[in-house]
């Protein structure tokens, strides 16, 4: 049987939505998840979502979330830190924040000529050679080709409508009511801390599997 590659878009703490996925997809030793950053945060219980993803031997990509934690366990910046954060910092084991600090930014499968990250990338530039902070947090891109979030230019387009490929992308960070496929990018954030789904696309057969989450977490219509 051909090894799969699994890609998880972001979980936010719904630990019980990500063991469900998990239990139907039966990653097994050959196959590769690949998990879209924004693991923590906002759910229930991002402990365990850290503890599922160790004990599947995921690939975790470095979401905005989880940079903000780290900037606070590294530089002692709580001026940046939400309500939830300060949840989620005191469920946290020494395990968890090790395996936060070893998260990557990208993953590239030259096998399906695909990338994997959190947020997206600005067009026209190398996507190795894009920042933390944009990779990390991009939505759309201004009339100056800036990167921002929806909320700060909301009549930008969204950087995935101008990414011409190769390679292929496939992102998380800006949560939507169904996954979003274009011809050079796929979005697997559908919003299930909102009350959305899971969703998870599997290479090779290119195929999107996805959980209703149990409830919304936190309702904020899309």
């Amino acid at each position: 049987m051909e090894a799969r590659l699994i890609a998880i878009g972001d979980i936010h703490g719904c630990a019980w939505e990500f063991e469900q996925l998990l239990s139907h997809l039966q990653p097994g030793p050959q196959d590769q998840v690949v998990l879209l950053g924004d693991l923590v945060n906002r759910g229930p219980d991002s402990h365990r979502v850290l503890k599922l993803a160790r004990e599947c031997r995921a690939i975790s990509l470095l979401g905005n979330h989880e940079r903000r934690l780290l900037n606070f366990l590294r530089l002692g910046n709580s001026l940046d830190l939400k309500t939830y954060d300060r949840y989620t910092i005191d469920e946290l084991t020494d395990e968890d924040w090790d395996y936060i600090s070893h998260m990557r930014l990208t993953h590239y499968s030259f096998t399906h000529d695909t990338v994997f990250v959190h947020a997206g990338f600005l067009p026209n530039i190398p996507w190795q050679k894009q920042t933390v902070s944009i990779v990390t947090e991009i939505q759309v891109v201004d009339n100056e080709g800036q990167p921002r979030k929806r909320s700060e230019s909301p009549n930008s387009p969204h950087w995935c409508e101008l990414w011409k490929g190769p390679p292929f992308v496939v992102y998380g960070h800006t949560p939507r009511k169904t996954t979003l496929m274009k011809e050079w990018s796929l979005g697997l954030d559908t919003a299930c801390v909102n009350g959305g789904f899971l969703s998870a696309y599997v290479l090779p057969e290119k195929k999107i599997y996805q959980v209703k989450a149990k409830r919304a977490y936190v309702p904020i219509p899309l």
